[in-house]
């Protein structure tokens, strides 16, 4: 036996221990209902935005007030600064908010960490240079002018669906947090401040200081005289119709409220619609705000510190639906059998969380039959493409005793999500064809990605499903393969809309390639595998940076972590390069940095809400990813799906 063929040998075996040692790990952490679901980390935003909602309401509680500024303190850099990814830069939005947050909870503003944080604003430009909804926030108590922020009038809701800017213009998320905004932009309240907060201020005196506009001739130009437009419109308005916009805003919002009590499932919609019903008389109470408040209690993760003191930090969503089906799809990979007992809670938990009735998708597609799923528990308004995609995936792999049942979900999932299909041939996450240029001019839009165009990620996800599912040949999926194969970008890689970044793109896109038909040897193919090897890190992993989303030099540059070294060996592997160097030395890292317990550990973010703008850490991901790919090396099986079509 060759030296090279111990040392594969060698590999193999090691890789054999350590996915069952995963394995056992991944079973574990299931719920007895079937699903899984890690915790969703983002930044200390969602936790200073729950104390500041508490504030406004008058519902504060000390308990809370307390284990929240622990975690708050917890993640602050030693510079006095907030980050909005482990290891990221300083961001002025995070440090603002953290900041009153800590003061909320009774830090003084000259202790050390207090007065290191507010020296660092004013450097930064102070909160006039913090982002539009820090500032809406501290308008909230008088701490910012209501007249120096973006108009949002409620008589947007009357604009038509084919007119530009329209509520469904906007991607799902931003649509429902700018739709309750448009009532709280309109009532302006304040409520009465604890303290003042001149010390983030670079002039106290000045805090807003004038800043040029853009020439007319420029988008940004024009988008910025249209708001001085609509500020002008707030005083001439006609109050009967600004009372109807009111109140048909007010009926958009109580529509679209979950049987949770939350709004799509995650927290910015929901704290804006509770203040803005609060607003317009609802008590605190009521029904729908009683059921709202109770569900952002069920975003808090509570744990203690290291010194027994409870600390909670709040998720900006929770991702039961997307860890199941992905885990579902790594145990099966890793093979356990088909007819595994937690494989099977898992697919009767998965069926029983299809959605059969329509959603605000239904405004672009109202022909098309209901049947995806969305990422949350409670979520029915918003499926998305792909958790569908991957959950019919996962449903493919299990052996499950009611075929027809399974047979069913799948068919009408695959279904929906052909029907989802943009104009130009490939699947956005939530909406079709939302791709219009101006939603992110606005000057309100300053928060992250507003609009939910087609991406590399999702549309590999689909034509993977419907490949699996035997539709290779459909002209669909075809036109899905011919867009992701223009995607390329020159380096060989794909850009990443939904994991970070294009670690997870070129991960998502070989495989559905390879599988679809596309041979190892086609040249974009060969052009993936030549980009993962140059940019694999001298430790054997590889890694990828939030910040390459804004700056070229960090593009496949990061610390190695598990879950992007998984995603580069998914492609590997698919690309017909199992024997390879980069595969071995990329098994070899995952064994090597495997936790007694089976675990990996991971504290960089390698989730994406908006690029750059808003990162996410789940904390299932070191778990799922490394099991996939190392069952695949393992069993030798390159690709997830149990049956390929034709």
């Amino acid at each position: 036996m060759t030296a090279t063929a111990v040392e594969s040998s060698t590999t193999l075996a090691a890789a054999r221990q350590t996915t069952a040692r995963a394995v056992d790990n991944l079973l574990a952490r299931q719920d007895e209902q079937g699903w899984w679901k890690g915790d969703l980390e983002t930044n200390v935003t969602m936790d200073a935005e729950d104390l500041l909602l508490r504030q406004f309401l008058g519902i504060q509680d000390p308990a809370v007030t307390a284990a929240a500024a622990r975690h708050i303190r917890s993640r602050q850099r030693q510079d006095g600064t907030w980050t909005t990814f482990h290891g990221g830069p300083p961001e002025v939005s995070a440090t603002v908010e953290a900041y009153v947050a800590l003061r909320l909870a009774g830090d003084e503003p000259d202790a050390p960490h207090m007065a290191a944080a507010s020296a660092w604003v004013r450097g930064a430009g102070g909160i006039a240079a913090s982002r539009v909804f820090t500032r809406i926030w501290l308008a909230l108590f008088g701490w910012w002018r209501w007249e120096d922020l973006p108009e949002l009038p409620p008589e947007l809701i009357y604009v038509p669906t084919w007119v530009p800017l329209n509520i469904y213009d906007f991607g799902c998320w931003a649509r429902q947090t700018i739709v309750p905004l448009t009532i709280v932009s309109a009532k302006r309240p304040v409520r009465p401040a604890p303290f003042d907060l001149d010390e983030l201020h670079t002039d106290p005196l000045r805090p807003n200081p004038p800043r040029p506009m853009a020439p007319p001739t420029t988008w940004d130009g024009a988008f910025q005289r249209l708001d001085r437009a609509l500020h002008a419109y707030r005083k001439v308005n006609l109050r009967p119709v600004r009372k109807a916009a009111i109140h048909s805003c007010a009926r958009w919002i109580i529509e679209r409220q979950e049987s949770d009590g939350c709004w799509g499932g995650i927290q910015p919609p929901a704290v804006y619609s509770i203040i803005a019903l609060h607003l317009l008389g609802y008590d605190l109470d009521h029904p729908v705000l009683r059921a709202g408040l109770a569900s952002l209690d069920r975003f808090a993760i509570w744990s203690k510190d290291a010194d027994g003191e409870p600390v909670r930090m709040v998720e900006a969503c929770q991702s039961p639906v997307w860890d199941t089906c992905l885990a579902t799809i790594a145990l099966a990979d890793a093979g356990v059998p088909g007819d595994h007992p937690a494989l099977v809670r898992a697919v009767d938990w998965m069926l029983d969380e299809q959605i059969f009735k329509p959603g605000d998708w239904s405004v672009r597609r109202p022909e098309l039959r209901p049947g995806g799923w969305a990422f949350e528990f409670h979520n029915d308004n918003y499926p998305d493409i792909d958790d569908t995609a991957e959950v019919v995936l996962a449903l493919d792999r299990v052996d499950h005793p009611d075929p027809e049942r399974v047979q069913h979900a799948m068919q009408r999932g695959a279904e929906w999500n052909l029907g989802m299909q943009s104009r130009n041939g490939a699947w956005g996450a939530f909406d079709a064809d939302n791709a219009s240029p101006f939603p992110n001019r606005l000057p309100f839009c300053d928060f992250g990605e507003v609009i939910d165009p087609p991406s590399a990620d999702v549309t590999a996800h689909v034509v993977e499903m419907l490949v699996a599912l035997g539709e290779r040949d459909d002209p669909r999926t075809q036109r899905g393969i011919d867009w992701l194969l223009a995607e390329q970008e020159p380096s060989g890689a794909w850009f990443g809309r939904w994991g970070t970044n294009y670690l997870y793109g070129t991960g998502s896109v070989v495989p559905a390639l390879t599988l679809a038909g596309i041979p190892t040897t086609h040249p974009a193919i060969r052009r993936a595998v030549s980009w993962l090897e140059s940019v694999q890190n001298e430790d054997g992993g590889w890694g990828e940076d939030q910040r390459s989303y804004r700056k070229r030099e960090w593009v496949g540059r990061g610390t190695s972590t598990a879950s992007q070294t998984a995603w580069a060996l998914l492609a590997l592997l698919a690309a017909g390069e199992r024997e390879g160097e980069a595969v071995r030395r990329g098994v070899t890292w995952l064994v090597e940095t495997q936790c007694a317990d089976g675990s990996w550990d991971e504290p960089y973010f390698t989730g994406t809400g908006f690029p750059w703008d808003f990162s996410i850490n789940y904390h299932l991901y070191r778990m799922v990813f490394p099991i996939t790919a190392l069952g695949r090396y393992v069993h030798a099986q390159p690709f997830g799906a149990k049956r390929q079509g034709g």
